[in-house]
């Protein structure tokens, strides 16, 4: 008997292990480019809130801080934006070295005045970056954010004809030559983003 029992436990933990090893490195993998660098950031072309066009070029020389998500979205984005908005005031004059930047994965739903209209409750400091669906797509892209449509439905499992959006939760620390810096998930605090920027040469 004991010994059936020992063969089922290391089954088991064998099992555990291979679950571990096939699935948590992807998990927590992150994209690196052949000369060594985190392959995170790059070109894009988008449209701010005043119309004008903007890419990766205006970002360079300074820190930046990118948030993607949509103005719809009912509880992770205001709560990022606003936990970047509190990094920055805790971080004093060392968040003037850095640039909060959100970026739409919603497109259709949020031009322009909707995005300045929605940013008006965060840091003055925030660009709002917006653009056609090609362009808001390339910037996905060259950050790996992963953003796709959800349709909703109602109480009964109907359809309802709406759609929320599911997307990349993550925060990205870029450095002044756009290049990947850190990044911070939706766990992190504002104090931690603070000491991170704080901490900024």
């Amino acid at each position: 008997m004991m010994t059936k029992r020992i063969a089922i436990a290391v089954a088991i933990i064998a099992a555990m292990a291979l679950v571990l090893t096939l699935y948590l490195p992807r998990a927590r993998q992150v994209d690196v480019s052949p000369q060594g660098t985190v392959a995170i950031g790059g070109p894009f072309t988008l449209v701010n809130t005043k119309g004008d066009l903007v890419s990766e070029v205006d970002l360079k020389g300074r820190y930046s801080l990118i948030f993607f998500g949509f103005t719809h979205c009912p509880d992770i984005c205001p709560i990022a934006l606003q936990t970047m908005t509190q990094a920055l005031r805790a971080a004093g004059p060392a968040a003037t070295k850095v640039q909060p930047v959100f970026i739409t994965v919603d497109p259709e739903r949020d031009p322009p005045e909707v995005m300045a209209a929605y940013l008006a409750s965060f840091d003055p400091r925030f660009w709002g970056l917006t653009g056609t669906p090609d362009q808001v797509k390339g910037a996905e892209t060259s950050y790996k954010v992963f953003a796709a449509k959800a349709p909703m439905k109602d109480a009964n499992g109907q359809p309802t004809g709406d759609y929320t959006m599911n997307h990349t939760g993550f925060i990205y620390l870029m450095d002044r030559n756009g290049a990947y810096a850190a990044h911070f998930d939706k766990d992190a605090s504002a104090d931690d983003i603070a000491k991170r920027i704080a901490a900024l040469q």
